[in-house]
């Protein structure tokens, strides 16, 4: 072996064993400073071996085996791509574009600090997995915290595992005691923010005592909020404590309503990204300025295949109308005159009294909007507790409302299980109205919304899927026995926070409990065993539906218009194949019928002004409605009844007048037009390679290693080289590795990350060939290693691989996938050429390639200055 001691100089290319190839910048006594592919390194020169460099090949006419050289430069040009972009990560879904850009847009910088403000059903999980994968590959990152929702966090572990084998382990606070060194020991987290933002038995001192994160991620980060009057949220606090301790890198939020209806708390949370250009105290002018560094959004209106096709069909709107029946028309107008005289009584009280007393009754009228069933337990249940009746279980409690917890669904539980002795009362000699009530909820022994429901069902969605959504689980139980009753025991799954379902009428009569998980059940409607899925809002969080139903039905309307998108985007995200029907009923006589139809006349109203205000149009309802708080909301509807029919249509424009006015729609302007995101323009740029790429280089290593692998397909079967065998995490043989994202989950996937595949990339880079002959190569190639000559840690992606193809004068600039995809067509050699080469046209063509090179790399948006041009590789096509 020739060392860099014996003579070489700076300049010279050589070779370490760990590094791989590099270039000699400077030699220090027994050491060499030499510059890397992934940056410049002090090693003892002992350790390195020359290699011979193309212009030292071309001079001397020394030819390597095309299988040497296209190897080495078929890995350097996976890792380059991969680097940018992530899309040789093991995905099992196909990628898209936006996604793949988003992964090239944070891949560009380092550290990353960026929002994604993506719509739903965009692909949040897919897009951190691609932005995970190059770092953990290149070991710039290795340890990560995902913060996300409590009913999240396994759907967030599961994916991680399933679409990209990060293993990632689950935050209990059981485990994390003085004791379990919880934080130092998992290197991959996923946590509760709501569980771990309250500091418990010493848990954010073990947090930030514990080492720093290269990455945070946080889902659903609008949770994170900062209010001038009110102050910053737990969760907010502690990701801020985080950032002035110095123990975040890089950090990525996801939310689709990043402002929340203030600039305050916008600028806060940008604040969390970057303290010294985000701030509420800031001038507003400049910080909009620097937004698109830090700011993502795309929306589906514009997401597309790698064919530019579009994704995402406009969501089709069934509004349906019921009337009520004489029997639930006198319950509802019972209730009316209830509610409005507990309102009065509230009045007389001090004002946390008559505060509880309002949320309460305001609980009320939204279960009344659901059906007679879930507001006539609830009635039931406070008589026996007026009767000093024996409590009941929890059960029964928990069964009545939502599982969401809003303080009016708290305030409901507490007026519920309060004894006779309590203080609170809804009015004066409660039990006597309550009774008439009762009276006139037994006369109601069928209820014409779910029998509206039966009707479209088979009207609209004959023999399809369908998806209904409610806000009570007593409303879940009402629809799933009709569903039982009308289509079969066996065609109905359920979905909510508790999974388990109470008060479910049988078709033989019988009055059971279901249980299940929601994971399951979502799992047997996907797959067809079910054709009917219930679920409420905490039910259906974060669970993918699009994969046989397309149908959705609202069977009530939630206060807050944000609830109906979040349940659309169940069903309208990224797999769906057609256009998603949604039925939406409501009673036009009632109250909130009449608030609701002209809620959406207004909010149509918005989108129309919006659309003429914007460049392009788009859906920003998401957005629109993140803005407004949902105190609007249940002021329209609970004060509503208070209100004359004549006067309603003044009343509610005066009430709404701020949703969507003229700041509003600024405010999205301004988040819009500073955002960066994904269009058609784009796509030319993404790589339009994958997992099958691979698959040829993968099999030049096996042939350099002695292996003929038996190939089916995009699959690979193989003894594994002896020489790899050096871990544990290789098998001896593999049968069926598989190069094809639409294989089975049970298939082993090849990809970046891959164990077989580092080790197949580790070998390609310690090989020595640079100029060789190449037979069906239409012209010659000269590959170029371009890097930054800044060394300091700004900048993420400092190194890419292209090429050079042509002639003097018409030469062309080949991307770095575009020269994989022309090395995996060549025929490769075991053995240097031994036929005639034109020793002197090789020399002229190599110097015109080189003169050629830099004013073609100008056209490419490199994001790093004071290049370093090296070559590579000289690739001569045999012209026999």
């Amino acid at each position: 072996m020739t060392t860099v001691g014996e003579g070489r100089n700076p300049g010279a290319l050589v070779l370490h064993g760990k590094h791989g190839q590099g270039t000699v910048l400077l030699i220090e006594g027994d050491t060499t400073v030499v510059r890397f592919g992934h940056g410049i390194e002090q090693v003892l020169s002992a350790d390195l071996e020359s290699v011979v460099s193309v212009a030292e090949a071309v001079s001397s006419g020394q030819l390597a085996p095309s299988i040497d050289v296209a190897a080495r430069v078929q890995g350097d040009v996976i890792a380059s791509v991969n680097d940018a972009w992530g899309v040789f990560t093991r995905s099992r879904i196909s990628l898209l574009p936006h996604q793949l850009w988003v992964c090239h847009r944070a891949l560009r910088g380092w550290p990353i600090r960026l929002l994604i403000a993506d719509d739903v059903g965009m692909g949040k999980t897919i897009e951190a997995g691609l932005l995970l994968w190059p770092l953990l590959a290149n070991r710039k990152v290795q340890r990560v915290l995902v913060l996300c929702p409590a009913k999240l966090v396994g759907q967030w572990q599961i994916r991680l595992k399933r679409m990209f084998d990060i293993r990632a382990a689950t935050y209990h606070s059981d485990l994390d005691t003085e004791r379990t060194d919880f934080w130092g020991i998992h290197q991959i987290v996923v946590a509760s923010l709501p569980t771990l933002r309250a500091d418990r038995n010493g848990r954010h001192d073990r947090l930030l005592d514990a080492p720093g994160w290269d990455m945070v991620v946080i889902d659903e980060a609008h949770h994170l909020y900062a209010d001038e009057e009110t102050g910053k949220t737990l969760g907010f606090e502690l990701v801020e404590r985080l950032n002035k301790a110095g123990k975040i890198v890089s950090c990525v939020l996801f939310t689709g309503t990043p402002h929340r209806g203030k600039n305050y708390g916008f600028w806060a949370l940008m604040s969390l990204l970057n303290s010294e250009v985000f701030s509420p105290r800031m001038n507003e002018g400049a910080m909009l300025n620097a937004l698109p560094r830090y700011l993502i959004r795309n929306a589906k209106q514009k997401a597309t295949d790698m064919k530019g096709q579009l994704l995402f069909k406009p969501v089709v709107q069934h509004p349906e109308t019921f009337s009520y029946s004489p029997a639930e028309e006198s319950f509802y107008r019972l209730l009316s005159e209830f509610i409005l005289a507990g309102k009065a009584y509230a009045t007389s009280l001090s004002r946390t009294e008559g505060g509880q007393v309002m949320l309460v009754l305001i609980a009320l009228q939204k279960l009344a909007s659901s059906s007679v069933s879930a507001v006539a337990a609830a009635l039931r249940t406070r008589v026996r507790r007026l009767g000093a009746e024996a409590a009941k279980s929890r059960t029964e409690l928990d069964a009545l409302g939502t599982d969401e917890g809003s303080d009016a669904d708290q305030a409901l539980q507490r007026w519920l299980r309060e004894e006779k002795r309590a203080q609170l009362r809804l009015m004066e000699d409660e039990g006597r109205y309550l009774a008439d009530l009762l009276a006139a909820a037994s006369q109601v022994t069928s209820e014409t919304r779910v029998s509206r429901i039966m009707e479209v069902i088979k009207t609209r969605f004959p023999g399809e899927p369908v998806l209904l959504f409610t806000e009570y689980k007593r409303t879940q139980a009402l629809v799933v026995s009709a569903l039982m009753a009308e289509f079969g025991q066996g065609s109905v799954g359920f979905m909510n926070g508790d999974d388990r379902l109470e008060e479910v009428r049988l078709p033989d009569g019988r009055v059971t409990q279901m249980a299940g998980r929601r994971e399951d059940m979502c799992d047997s409607f996907n797959a067809g065993r079910i054709r009917f899925l219930v679920s409420t809002e905490a039910g259906g969080e974060g669970i993918d539906l699009q994969e046989r139903c397309s149908a959705l039905i609202h069977v009530d309307l939630p206060w807050n218009p944000m609830r109906l998108h979040q349940r659309t985007g169940r069903l309208n995200r990224y797999g769906q194949q057609r256009a998603v029907q949604v039925v939406s009923l409501r009673n036009p006589d009632t109250v909130e019928g009449m608030i609701w139809l002209k809620l959406e006349q207004k909010l149509n109203s918005i989108m129309r002004a919006l659309g003429s205000a914007m460049d392009e149009p788009e859906d920003l309802m998401q957005l629109v409605l993140g803005m407004t708080s949902e105190s609007l909301f249940d002021e329209l509807f609970a004060e509503a009844g208070s209100v004359a029919k004549e006067k309603l249509a003044t009343w509610f424009d005066t009430k709404t007048g701020t949703l969507g006015g003229e700041s509003a729609i600024k405010t999205v302007r301004d988040l819009i037009g500073h955002a960066e995101s994904f269009d058609l323009s784009d796509l030319k740029d993404v790589p339009p390679v994958d997992l099958p790429d691979l698959m040829p280089y993968f099999q030049n290593v096996l042939a350099l290693n002695r292996r003929r692998p038996k190939v089916e397909g995009h699959a690979l079967s193989f003894k594994t080289p002896e020489d790899w065998l050096t871990t544990h995490a290789l098998r001896k043989s593999y049968e069926n590795l598989v190069f094809d994202r639409g294989a089975p989950n049970s298939a082993d996937l090849m990809g970046v990350g891959h164990p077989l595949l580092e080790k197949a990339l580790h070998q390609s880079a310690r090989l020595q060939g640079t100029v060789c002959v190449v037979d069906g190569m239409p012209a010659p190639l000269m590959v170029f290693d371009v890097s930054s000559r800044v060394t300091d840690v700004s900048q993420s992606t400092r190194r890419v691989i292209v090429g050079v193809t042509g002639v003097a004068g018409e030469f062309t600039l080949l991307r770095d996938w575009e020269v994989l995809r022309l090395l995996n067509r060549c025929a490769l050699r075991s053995e240097p050429f031994a036929g005639p080469v034109d020793a002197d046209a090789v020399t002229r063509w190599r110097a015109a390639a080189t003169q050629a090179v830099d004013p073609l790399l100008d056209s490419l948006d490199l994001q790093f200055g004071s290049r370093v041009v090296k070559e590579s590789a000289l690739i001569w096509p045999d012209r026999r």
